[in-house]
């Protein structure tokens, strides 16, 4: 069957040769049994080429059953997909066939492939793998002939790198790759297709067709149409409903469509270097560890001096000789006789800085309870990084953004590290 036949069959408008590309690959893996995974934006019309392939099949005297995974809620999905018997579980009050079992010697079409829970990516595979499938509340596998054809609009490849989809499954349903190219990427087909749906509201309702002045058609083809297919066809139909005037201008069309240039849109960033994350992890990780080797310089220092005070007080040194070397000293000019150390500011009353009319009288009288030296912290970078992340949230009252812009990094990078230690805030 050739290219133009299939087009007329299933009311496919459009000559790009993106699109007849994808047609033609239809056409000649539809007589196999491999599984297929068509891609595409939503609105594309995926489901047409899932019906494509099955009627041109040797299944075609079998079911196609079509399936919405993210339609299905969770908990249901199961025993949705592979039957259940009766009594297992609350409501089951008789055995019931999945989607699978009804497909048998068919073909299922599984849309939406990408919004399955990982746990029923798992069980897919098994049926993929051995053509079985375990009703729930059965110990026992059915053997099924099922050929899959699954859908998505989601960026698998960018879902198994983040861990919301198995990569051994990905392989497994794309032995053969269908890739359907949004709207506006066939600008010369747009024109056809408003035509054709005008054309079709017409005859419906019996009124006058519409026509398109020569603003409205590059407006209609400069649109990015993000709805892709199906959009045209709701703003086609509406227009052609509403209004009286059947020659349609860009004035006219501006009303039910608004065109965005493109230098209007948001601007994505790409960078020549490292990816944005590598960049913030190091600035986070770098601001974590810069922050906790300051905290323990300083507590070294300050033990240091608790050490020596404590000693120079118990081997009877007079109260003016520690007043000479140490009471004297306010933090800028401790901070001048030891330029190593982080000028940071450090309060009066904080020893070993002290009035100068203070003085150490014995070691009874030493203000230090205890001159044990706290070891500094062999915090790990991960925990540096995270103590960091708590101090932000604590400071910003668990506001993300605030927190981001503190640390240095961007919000998604934030969110990443809180789901990445199992921050709780």
């Amino acid at each position: 069957m050739d290219v133009q036949t299939i087009k007329n069959r299933y009311d496919i408008i459009g000559n790009d040769p993106k699109l007849i590309l994808a047609i033609n690959k239809a056409i000649q893996v539809a007589p196999t049994d491999l599984s297929i995974l068509v891609t595409g934006e939503s609105g594309v019309g995926k489901e047409v080429f899932a019906r494509m392939i099955h009627d041109n099949s040797s299944r075609k005297h079998k079911k196609l059953v079509s399936v919405n995974c993210g339609a299905i809620p969770e908990g249901t999905i199961e025993s949705e997909l592979f039957g259940h018997l009766k009594g297992s579980f609350t409501g089951a009050d008789k055995d019931r066939k999945g989607y699978f079992e009804e497909a048998d010697g068919g073909t299922i079409f599984l849309d939406e492939v990408g919004e399955l829970p990982l746990s029923m990516q798992v069980k897919l595979l098994r049926v993929l793998e051995n053509g079985e499938i375990i009703p729930v509340g059965s110990s026992s596998a059915r053997k099924i002939n099922v050929r899959v054809v699954a859908a998505t609009n989601v960026d698998i490849v960018a879902a198994i790198r983040k861990g919301q989809f198995r990569e051994d499954l990905y392989y497994r349903l794309n032995q053969i790759s269908i890739v359907i190219p949004p709207l506006r990427e066939r600008k010369e087909d747009i024109i056809l297709l408003f035509r054709k749906f005008a054309s079709d509201v017409a005859e419906k309702y019996k009124m006058p067709l519409l026509r398109l002045s020569d603003d409205a058609r590059q407006y209609l083809m400069d649109y990015p149409w993000y709805g892709n297919v199906r959009e045209l066809k709701n703003v086609t139909e509406q227009i052609a409903v509403v209004e009286s005037e059947r020659l349609i201008t860009r004035d006219i069309l501006s009303n039910y469509i608004h065109y965005v240039p493109d230098d209007k849109l948001p601007v994505l960033f790409h960078s020549d270097g490292p990816s944005a994350n590598s960049v913030s992890d190091r600035e986070l990780l770098l601001k974590a560890l810069s922050m906790g080797q300051m905290i323990n310089e300083m507590r070294a220092e300050i033990n240091s001096l608790k050490q020596v005070i404590t000693s120079l007080a118990r081997q009877g040194v007079p109260a003016q000789n520690l007043q000479d070397e140490t009471s004297y000293l306010s933090p800028d000019e401790y901070y001048q006789l030891n330029p190593s150390q982080p000028s940071v500011s450090v309060p009066q009353s904080t020893a070993p800085f002290r009035q100068p009319h203070q003085n150490i009288m014995n070691a009874e009288d030493v203000e230090f309870q205890d001159s044990e030296v706290v070891e500094n912290e062999t915090l790990s970078l991960n925990e540096r990084e995270k103590a960091a992340i708590l101090r932000a949230l604590e400071h910003h009252h668990g506001r993300r953004r605030p927190a981001a812009q503190e640390l240095g990094v961007s919000e998604r990078t934030l969110y990443r590290k809180i789901k990445e230690y199992d921050i709780k805030f």
